[in-house]
Order: C-alpha cells, then structure tokens, then sequence
C-alpha cells in the first residue's frame, strides 16, 4: 500500500509550500499531489492559488524522493497534445517521479468567467477518453496522428519521451456507464475522494470498475485504486480509516488535511509504518 499526502496548493506563501513538500518528502510519504483550479476550494473561493503543472514543477525540483502527481488535472483546461509535453517535462525535472491524474473536468464557478462553453457531461467524458488516447501516443511514438470527435493530431512529434518507461496515469470518474469504462480501457490507476473516513458507497463502485475491466478483457488485480479522503483528528482513527479503505481494495490512499496541513505532517508521519501494516493486512489490499 501506498500512502500519499494531498497539498492543495490555495492560501501559501511559496517559501512555505515549498517547506510542506520537503518536510512530506523528509518523513517518507509516497507521494504528494496538488490539485487543478483556478480559484481556491471552500466555502469563500477568494485568495491565492498556485497553477498546478508549473508548481508541480517546482517541487520536482524541491524533493528528492517523493512521487508527485496532480489529483486531478481538469482535461478541458489544456488541449491533451500541451499536456502530454508537460507532464514529459515534468517526469524529467522530477527523475522520473510522476503520476498524471487527469478527469473530465468542469467548475460552473469559474468556466463560464474564462470563456468555457457549457459541456455536457457526455461530451467531457469522450474528450476525457479521447485525450487518454492521445496521451499515451504521445508518451511511447514518434508521431503521432489520432482523428477524433473532438481532437484532430497530424504528425505530431513529441520528443524527449518521459523518463518513465510507462508513465502512470490515474483517471478519475465515478460515472457507473461510461466514465468507469474509459477507466478500465486507459488506465493505469482508478482515483477517486470521499469526504468520509470510511469506504461507504466505493465498495459497490469498485465492483462496477471490476465489471468493466472484465468487459474489456482486463485483469481487475492490474488496475491500481487510489482514493482521497480526509485525515482523521486521532492516530486510532487514522489507522482504523486505513484498515477500512485496504479492505476495501484500495492500494494508494491519499490523505487530505485541511488548510494543506503543514503541521500535521510529521505527526502523521510518524504512523506510517503502521499505517502500510494496517492496510495490508488483509487480503484484498494490494501492497
């Protein structure tokens, strides 16, 4: 099992976000990951907001160790072709340590202030499957044509390559019909958050997701189930929460404190050990 830490880059002066990630990459988290808004999260949307892809960059450079990923990257955002150059360069600074976590996207707060068309939510699924495509293209050819609905490449290059011989790439969609079918099909991770601390209603969508995998001829056991939740006040809690998503299948939890959590970091830290112990320890968790 694999436990990460979720630093929401909103409401930091870059000295101390950049002190969070080192003191994450000091006490041994596998990975840390930002999110991908243009307006903090919360009740008051107002404030300071770091962009995800170029902060991301910069803690590559600020860390040594540590996995970082983005939870996720909204897809309408950047057209897949900008992304997959990113996320290479990224993988580069980084030596190699990232995880792409890319969704539909769409935040009817902002979109429409930026110039966004209205898109259903059809239509943001089968651009998310299409730029899952592109993506990997991208990643492992060296050109790249894909004719679309909605994207159109034409002897695209894409050089250098990521580091990484398979780059990761975590879809997140909890669409039962379609979203979790492009999951299956594309994926190297399923991501999904919760604002419980416990699985509830994900056990019944992880069975969804094995359904599928099994439609597209896929071994469910290869597809990695990655889930954010909130951090508990109390280390007993924290480690009963583990035990339930382990149980549950889950392979990468990703704790969400709140405010960023810069001091709650080495407290929680310090569970690690037992944190993979008690997720492991059953038969469904994959560790």
């Amino acid at each position: 099992m694999r436990i990460g830490w979720k630093a929401s880059q909103q409401h930091f002066a870059i000295d101390e976000y950049r002190r969070l990630w080192r003191l994450v990459d000091d006490v041994g988290f596998d990975s840390c990951w930002v999110f991908d808004h243009l307006r903090p999260m919360g009740r008051d949307r107002t404030g300071d907001i770091f962009e995800a892809w170029t902060i991301l960059a910069a803690m590559a450079e600020a860390t040594a160790r540590v996995r970082l990923g983005t939870l996720v990257t909204g897809n309408l955002y950047r057209h897949p072709a900008l992304l997959a150059k990113m996320a290479a360069t990224v993988d580069h600074v980084s030596g190699g340590r990232l995880d792409v976590g890319l969704g539909a996207g769409g935040d009817p707060e902002v979109d429409p202030a930026i110039g966004l068309p209205a898109i259903s939510a059809r239509e943001r699924v089968e651009r998310l499957d299409e730029a899952a495509q592109i993506l990997r293209l991208l990643w492992t050819g060296p050109e790249t044509n894909f004719s679309g609905e909605h994207y159109r490449l034409e002897g695209v290059p894409s050089e250098p390559k990521p580091m990484q011989r398979e780059m990761p790439l975590w879809l997140a969609s909890n669409g039962e019909r379609r979203g979790m079918r492009v999951v299956a099909e594309h994926a190297t991770g399923w991501l999904t958050a919760t604002f419980e601390t416990a699985p509830g209603d994900l056990g019944r969508l992880m069975e969804v997701l094995d359904r599928h995998c099994e439609a597209v001829g896929r071994d469910p056991g290869s597809l990695r189930r990655g889930v954010q939740f909130p951090v508990p006040e109390t280390g007993d809690e924290i480690l009963h929460a583990v035990e339930a998503f382990g149980a549950a299948g889950f392979t990468d939890l990703i704790l969400m404190p709140r405010g960023g959590g810069l001091g709650r970091v080495a407290e929680v830290g310090e569970l690690l050990p037992r944190m993979r112990e008690s997720g492991c320890g059953t038969a469904s968790a994959t560790c």
